[in-house]
């Protein structure tokens, strides 16, 4: 008969529910209840997802109920954390936005930094009585900003006004100068502040910042073409990338931290949004890795500091004021010097006002070095929520005044938003960098889908539903990788004799508003231009056609190359085109140039002006299609992509030449080119993707 230790039954829930909880499962457990239930409580109340993390962790950490203490394990996972952090800061920094207008945002950002810095050191010395280094630092936690209001001047269709492209790259000086203070202030604990100091530090930025921008970008190019089917594999590799760049800056005597960001900014042009991987870092970062630093901060905050006194409101208040004055001086400076409007000044101070990532990294820093008591951290805390509240409530104000300014007109979802269709042969090569390309002409936040479909033949042996059956399992496994991404993806398949008539007939039933194609060179030299197929269908549909073959990952391109011919600005989808051309360069942070053959660089530069996407681009002229090849292959890398706009055989723009070009592509060093056939028969379709001024 089997006996039961009731003594040990007995046991086990005072076990269980003794506090501080010891046992590792149960505080993983406790930490993914606050995960998920923290941010969702916190947005019923209208503040951001992080502030419910935070505030639970303050409420289960030994400040207060005391459920979970502060150990060895918490803290790793809470710096690891914290690392991720700051390389999400450096990753989504807007480097084109900074490159197109480095003037603007280094006025912004040198402005928004050195003001509150400068009075706020001022104040938290003689206000609150802090010794220079830490005033200085704390001065630095809010003279940085990051961009909580993003999200409602997304929405608002306004993230293209000059002022808010200047936020996006001041930013970049923001963070860095802050990040750099914080190195500088870490280094002299303990000594004093001397030129040998800032020598040794600037030395250290030196190495930092070379190691990572000539050893990362290379690297991370080389894997990304060499391992790029195996994908899971791409983000081990940024892992490594992260902690690293994070090691290095630690053997330097900098903070880890500024590793981190470094790395972002580095690998920043290699990870195209709306990418599966850049979909895989932001879902590991927000579901595990932050929120893991987020319940870190939260256990550190005492809340009996809080409710004990008055001292820490106070602490906070100043803190606040001092900045809220601050970057209100900033943002009034920079749009009188600017001329900006006082709809455009106030976004830009709403924007400015916004605190949480490094705010958050620098304040936890100096905390562990001693520089900063649990009163300024609580407070610290107190001025996140405060601003979690003021910066949307400000921008959303001001940024709906901006947008209705604007003229009506400037394209619309669709634009934004298109429908893709991408059929595949069932022994098709490549199948997942030409998905990529899809999702990149995507773009970020659609809805909707990127259609994958494949054709099948009848098989008289009687073999077709098995074929289907084939298909359609390869379709789902395709799909389900390609989910990774977060768009909508919808899978076709469909039983036709003829695969062209399959195609078209598809892209009509699902709406597709272009499609991609993709193109193995070696069993079509035998045919017209691609092979029957797709001349087939080139020849049934008046959408756009992009006919691709991709040597190299999308997301490795550095450069894209356009050969544009004369006449092709005449065709009524010239405009959709330029569109989507502007729209890859954008996409994956790639320089754009443009050569006109037998025509004017300067009317195409115009044109080009006209069409929305705002990507910087340069201009050249060749005299004939002899030079275009010669041209081309001077100039091309293996991290570049040639496009050439051809329009279709007899239309406006075509050329004789252009029946050539796609095998002879092929010979060039890329071995990778997107031959883009402009829509047909809808003249009045282009003016949505036209700037009207």
């Amino acid at each position: 008969m089997l006996r039961v230790d009731t003594s040990t039954l007995s046991s086990l829930p005072s076990a269980v529910l003794e506090v501080p909880l010891e046992q590792p499962v149960l505080v993983f457990t406790l930490a993914m209840v606050i995960f998920l239930g923290g941010p969702l409580l916190a947005k019923r109340v209208g503040q951001p997802g992080i502030v419910g993390i935070v505030v639970f962790g303050a409420l289960v950490g030994p400040g207060a109920l005391g459920v979970v203490d502060h150990s060895e394990t918490i803290e790793l996972l809470g710096e690891v954390g914290l690392i991720y952090l700051l390389f999400t800061v450096g990753l989504e920094l807007d480097i084109r936005g900074f490159i197109e207008a480095p003037e603007n945002a280094a006025l912004f950002g040198l402005t928004s930094f050195f003001l509150p810095f400068g009075v706020g050191t001022a104040a938290m010395y003689s206000l609150l009585g802090l010794e220079l280094l830490p005033a200085m630092l704390l001065a630095a936690v809010f003279a940085s900003h990051t961009l909580l209001a993003y999200p409602i001047v997304n929405r608002l269709g306004v993230t293209k006004n000059r002022a808010v492209t200047a936020v996006f790259g001041g930013i970049l000086f923001t963070d860095t100068i802050a990040l750099v203070v914080l190195a500088v202030v870490v280094g002299a604990v303990g000594g004093e502040l001397s030129v040998a100091l800032f020598g040794q530090v600037g030395l250290a930025l030196a190495i930092l910042f070379a190691s990572a921008w000539f050893v990362v970008p290379p690297a991370s190019r080389w894997f990304f073409q060499t391992f790029s089917e195996e994908s899971y594999f791409e983000f081990l590799f940024v892992m490594v990338a992260i902690f690293a760049t994070a090691s290095l800056a630690e053997l330097l005597d900098l903070e880890p931290i500024l590793g981190a960001f470094v790395a972002g900014i580095a690998i920043n042009r290699q990870i195209p949004e709306g990418g599966t991987l850049m979909n895989r870092i932001e879902f590991v970062g927000n579901a595990f890795f932050i929120p893991f630093f987020l319940f870190y901060v939260g256990i550190l905050v005492d809340l009996q500091v809080i409710f004990d006194g008055p001292a820490t409101l106070v602490t906070a208040g100043i803190i606040i004021g001092v900045m809220l004055l601050t970057k209100g001086g900033a943002a009034w400076l920079v749009a009188k010097i600017q001329g900006y409007t006082r709809h455009e000044r106030d976004v830009i101070f709403g924007l400015s006002t916004g605190q949480a990532a490094a705010a958050l990294a620098i304040t936890l820093v100096g905390f562990e070095a001693e520089l900063f008591t649990a009163e300024i951290l609580n407070a610290v805390v107190l001025m996140l929520l405060v601003t979690a509240l003021v910066s949307p409530w400000l921008t959303e104000r001001a940024a709906t005044r901006l947008a209705l300014e604007r003229d009506v007109g400037e394209g619309d979802d669709r634009a934004r938003d298109p429908n893709v269709l991408l059929p595949l042969s069932h022994n098709a090569e490549l199948q997942q960098r030409l998905l990529e390309l899809a999702f990149v002409i995507k773009g970020d936040g659609g809805t909707e889908p990127v259609t994958v479909m494949t054709v099948v033949q009848p098989d008289r042996g009687g073999s077709t539903e098995s074929q289907v059956a084939a298909v359609r399992s390869d379709l789902d496994e395709l799909a389900a990788a390609g989910s990774a991404a977060e768009v909508p993806i919808a899978t076709e398949t469909r039983v036709n004799h003829n695969v062209a008539s399959g195609i078209v007939q598809g892209g009509v039933e699902v709406q597709a508003d272009q499609i991609i194609m993709g193109w193995d060179a070696a069993e079509s030299f035998r045919h017209r231009i691609f092979g029957s197929t797709i001349d087939q269908v080139l020849e049934r549909t008046t959408l756009p056609v992009l006919v691709s073959r991709l040597g190299h990952p999308i997301n490795t391109t550095r450069r894209i190359v356009v050969a544009v011919p004369i006449g092709a600005d005449h065709h009524e989808g010239f405009y959709e085109s330029v569109h989507l051309v502007k729209r890859l360069a954008a996409g994956l942070g790639a320089d754009l140039e443009v050569v006109v053959v037998a025509g004017s660089a300067h009317q195409f530069e115009e044109l080009f002006d006209l069409v929305e996407e705002d990507v910087p681009a340069e201009f050249d002229a060749i005299d004939d299609w002899g030079q275009l090849l010669p041209t081309l292959e001077s100039a091309a890398d293996e991290d570049d992509l040639i496009v050439a706009i051809a329009p279709r055989r007899g239309d406006v723009g075509w050329h004789s030449e252009l029946e050539d070009l796609p095998s002879r592509l092929v010979e060039l060093p890329p071995e990778s080119f997107i031959v883009i056939h402009p829509r047909q028969g809808e003249p009045e379709y282009d003016r949505q993707y036209l700037r009207f001024k």
